[in-house]
């Protein structure tokens, strides 16, 4: 569900990861209409929309079937990080920067929200995940330039066949 949105002017024009569908931020008016009351006009922001369950655990698969009995939340726009702000290209800056800068963005927004920060020490960053139930996480070293594809400096940790029967989904039987 992974892509990136940039509104414009009056438009928001959103792109999705490859191999995703890029209809879900399509199909939440809601968070485009977020999305283009943001200030400045010219943004590039790199996120994913999800919803999450009563215990706060993010739900893609909900994600199809939106009236979903335990949906906690609405779909919400989770951004990781800060491409371009104005006419500043925030690429070439250290994720720091870059997401102090996407903090004081969206501020005070209610369907677009900064993704969670853990702990900088990765053991106890995987306690939490452990312990709340969560997919994993993407450690960002503070340093690190914006490069897309993958890198040294983000790595992704997840948990092996986490939540396989109820997501729906399972590698193992794939035809």
């Amino acid at each position: 569900m992974g892509g990136g949105c940039w509104p414009s002017r009056k438009k928001v024009k959103c792109v999705a990861s490859v191999g995703t569908s890029g209809t879900t931020l399509a199909a939440s008016p809601k968070i485009v209409a977020a999305l283009a009351k943001l200030k400045p006009k010219t943004l590039i922001l790199d996120g994913e929309v999800a919803v999450f369950g009563e215990e706060l655990v993010s739900r893609f698969e909900w994600l199809r079937h939106l009236n979903h009995g335990d949906l906690a939340t609405p779909p919400l726009f989770m951004v990781f990080d800060l491409l371009q702000l104005g006419e500043k290209d925030y690429r070439p800056e250290p994720f720091k920067v870059r997401r102090k800068a996407l903090e004081k963005v969206v501020k005070g927004e209610k369907l677009i929200l900064a993704a969670r920060r853990l702990s900088p020490n990765g053991f106890a960053a995987w306690a939490e995940v452990l312990h709340r139930g969560w997919e994993g996480y993407v450690g960002k070293d503070p340093e690190s330039k914006y490069t897309g594809g993958r890198s040294l400096k983000w790595l992704k940790v997840k948990q092996r066949d986490y939540r396989v029967e109820e997501r729906g989904w399972d590698s193992r039987n794939k035809s």
